[in-house]
């Protein structure tokens, strides 16, 4: 619908008052949570919920209708959606699979474990919360809805893990490596499974469904034999553009937003695009030659991933949950920590690890933090799930992040070493590599704390 010149200059002014207010706001709230050892993440998500209906909302006048009228949504929503394409290059981008070398079947053991279990349980709950109409819905029935549970109740916050892990002095020892490995492992599982979800959703009959899974296959393979072998040679420095990093940051920044509208055009959502960009940009080159951009980038996500906490939190209303909201949540908490703490820690002790050390690992891939909460908003943008449901998993969401801190705390001192499988497989080799592997990521992660990465 097309706006006359007045009334689009009064949504802009409405934009720039919603942002004058939501960035500061969130900012402020995410230094609270450091100073009480939590992450910077869950201060700036209870900022874009107190923002919304579940608090400001409840005064009188409905201050949140004030500041984030109708007709600025939209706007709001796609500096949303910009933010978020900028986080998931940054976790694309951080992503290192040579956390997943030289680890054995125990990270294989843990990883699968810890997946299985809270998604077999997650899709039993979807079941059960069809009775109370709250997931069957659209032509996929109860199949899309019962695969994102299962995706959102299995996924663990990689960044999020990483900053958890430095802030508690585990990112140079062996049990963070497997834990950082683990959780690399299982968000490229959860991305997958959504990424079936949102096939499943959208294709209407099997032709659109399996082009959909050509196109996104295709995506994938370009991405990874074409796209970046061309970024290396782009990126190569012996090439004249690249003594000034500004062009290169043109290349990095028009892939990005290249690979996210592609994705996007295929039934899929921005965020794959941005994360397999991310994940085959040429990261030693890059940061060789040109070790501003990605930071610039991540500098982006800083300022705008507020405003996706923002439009979050007007989804989310706690005061609609009612007796029957507060036995969902319920339920989803016992799901999601059981599933993810015992899948974790019994398939930690079958492969060696001692009881501390499997308790630990169970807590850490517990926690799950912004990731959880894009893959809720693409759960809630396909119907999958309603605004009640919805309010019950970032509820969840916020809890088991909030939890994790507090739980390795108890379990100190922590355990300075884990076991590889029985019989010391990749043994004192793979000790090497993993403290070599944990170190730099615990450096990354603590040089872009700031950039609002380690979320």
């Amino acid at each position: 619908m097309a706006m006359s010149g007045g009334a689009l200059e009064e949504t802009i002014r409405d934009v720039l008052i919603g942002l004058a207010v939501v960035v500061p706001v969130a900012l402020f709230c995410g230094r609270i949570a450091q100073r009480l050892r939590q992450p910077a993440v869950l201060g700036e998500i209870a900022a874009g919920l107190m923002l919304g209906p579940s608090l400001l909302g409840l005064f009188p006048g409905d201050p949140t209708a004030v500041l984030f009228p109708a007709e600025a949504r939209p706007f709001l929503q796609l500096l949303a959606q910009l933010g978020l394409v900028l986080f998931m290059f940054g976790v694309g981008y951080h992503l290192d699979v040579a956390h997943l070398r030289g680890r054995g079947r125990q990270v294989m053991s843990v990883s699968f474990s810890s997946v299985a279990l809270p998604f077999v349980l997650g899709t039993g709950l979807a079941v059960g919360f069809a009775t109370w109409g709250l997931t069957e819905r659209g032509r996929a029935g109860l199949l899309g809805p019962a695969l994102f549970l299962g995706a959102a109740m299995s996924i663990t916050a990689f960044p999020v893990l990483a900053r958890i892990l430095t802030d508690h002095g585990l990112a140079r020892e062996r049990i963070g490596n497997v834990a950082l490995a683990c959780a690399a492992l299982q968000d490229l599982l959860a991305w997958g499974i959504l990424a079936v979800v949102v096939v499943v959703v959208n294709a209407d009959g099997p032709w659109p469904l399996a082009r959909m899974a050509l196109l996104s296959t295709l995506f994938v393979l370009g991405m990874r034999y074409v796209a970046r072998p061309a970024l290396r040679r782009l990126l190569a420095p012996e090439r004249p553009w690249n003594r000034d990093s500004a062009l290169a940051q043109g290349v990095v920044f028009g892939g990005l937003l290249l690979s996210a509208w592609a994705t996007d055009a295929m039934g899929l959502h921005t965020v794959f695009g941005a994360f397999v960009f991310g994940a085959v940009v040429p990261r030693r080159q890059l940061e060789a030659h040109a070790p501003d951009v990605p930071a610039r980038i991540e500098q982006s996500s800083l300022l705008l991933l507020p405003v996706f906490f923002a439009v979050t939190g007007l989804s989310v209303d706690f005061q609609g949950l009612g007796a029957q909201g507060l036995v969902m949540l319920l339920a989803v908490l016992l799901v999601a920590c059981a599933g993810k703490f015992v899948g974790a820690a019994v398939a930690a002790r079958l492969t060696g690890a001692t009881p501390r050390q499997s308790i630990t690992l169970g807590v850490l891939l517990n926690a799950r933090g912004l990731t959880e909460l894009v893959l809720l908003n693409v759960g809630l943008a396909l119907g999958v799930i309603d605004g009640r449901l919805f309010t019950v998993m970032v509820a969840m969401a916020v809890i088991t992040t909030m939890m994790t801190g507090p739980l390795l705390q108890r379990l100190s001192p922590a355990p300075r070493s884990l076991t590889v499988g029985r019989g010391g497989e990749h043994g004192d080799a793979g000790d090497a590599k993993g403290a070599g592997d944990a170190g730099g990521s615990g450096d990354a992660e603590a040089s872009a704390e700031d950039a609002g990465v380690a979320r």
